[in-house]
């Protein structure tokens, strides 16, 4: 984790959850964690009276698998970001690193010219900022969090959980992400497309009636569900469950089954022995080929080179 002075504590925090605790009673493999200063000398946070000492630097950046930005003081987004941080980024990008930024990290990520080639996301409170000192860089201010393999963006707070539970998910598996999130008490999984925030963060009761169709919907992800079938279970005419999903969720209904599709397939995939074909149809893909072009797209990996990655943790 590259940290600069006032550190923002709960992004920072976050990183420590997923990465720095033992979970490996779980099947979690464990990870080498160091929090570098990126100025030297002691942290100060962003919390008034709470300073942070660590004894490790840019040098740690040299070996790490995996950097998390996380986070650039928002006095310092006019200022040049210093040299020789630009310099460590780029020679851990060069030797393969996975480079991450939490919210205004974005910031030393562009920087260091790391966000070509996608649609990189932060904070939405950073984004007229951003646009203005890097107009030519498409950032995406709507997204939870976003990636090219390499190098990921996420918007900040509690999308940094979301980012951390996906890198977990792609280098782990699903069983390893949802013990995490079993551990923090959240839910496995958000989209990276999800919308930072939604219209009614703190549902009215009727709204409360979408709970139980997401829970039956889940139930029968074998069938083939549409929304005006979702609608139906909700007893509300399918534009309004659907305006009110968008507006509850920050998501549509298709977009919210395809990725609970996706979730299970990966379940089925690491902990079971079935044909990709039964799988497929467990899911409600219908085909295998469906299944395949909406894993990968999702995954990044097709569901036969997923199971032979990740299908040795559930044994």
């Amino acid at each position: 984790m590259l940290a600069f002075s006032p550190v923002p504590l709960f992004e920072m925090s976050v990183a420590c959850e997923v990465y720095g605790i033992d979970r490996s009673e779980q099947g979690v493999p464990r990870s080498v964690v160091r929090v570098c200063n990126g100025d030297g000398g002691t942290l100060q946070t962003n919390v008034a009276g709470l300073t942070l000492g660590t004894t490790h630097g840019l040098e740690a950046l040299r070996w790490a698998d995996q950097i998390c930005v996380v986070g650039w003081p928002r006095h310092r987004m006019g200022r040049a970001v210093p040299t020789e941080v630009v310099d460590a980024l780029r020679r851990a990008h060069r030797r393969g690193a996975r480079i991450v930024s939490f919210c205004s990290g974005a910031f030393v990520l562009a920087a260091a010219g790391l966000l070509t080639g996608f649609q990189p996301t932060l904070h939405w409170m950073h984004v007229d900022e951003f646009r203005r000192l890097h107009p030519d860089i498409d950032i995406d201010p709507t997204a939870l969090y976003s990636g090219d393999g390499q190098v990921y963006t996420a918007a900040g707070t509690a999308s940094a959980i979301d980012l951390c539970l996906h890198l977990v998910r792609l280098d782990h598996g699903a069983a390893a992400a949802n013990a995490i999130a079993r551990r923090m008490v959240i839910p496995p999984h958000r989209d990276g497309g999800q919308a930072q925030y939604i219209d009614t963060p703190l549902p009215r009761p009727a709204e409360c009636e979408l709970s139980h169709t997401l829970d039956w919907a889940m139930a029968h992800l074998d069938e083939e569900l549409s929304v005006e079938a979702m609608a139906h279970h909700t007893a509300m005419a399918p534009r309004t469950f659907a305006r009110r999903f968008k507006e509850t969720t920050g998501t549509t209904p298709l977009q919210w089954l395809l990725a609970q599709r996706v979730l299970l397939a990966q379940q089925l995939l690491e902990t079971t022995a079935l044909p990709i074909e039964r799988i497929a149809e467990r899911c409600g893909f219908g085909t295998a080929a469906t299944m395949r072009q909406h894993f990968g797209r999702i995954v990044g990996s097709s569901p036969q080179t997923y199971r032979s990655t990740f299908g040795r943790l559930a044994s």
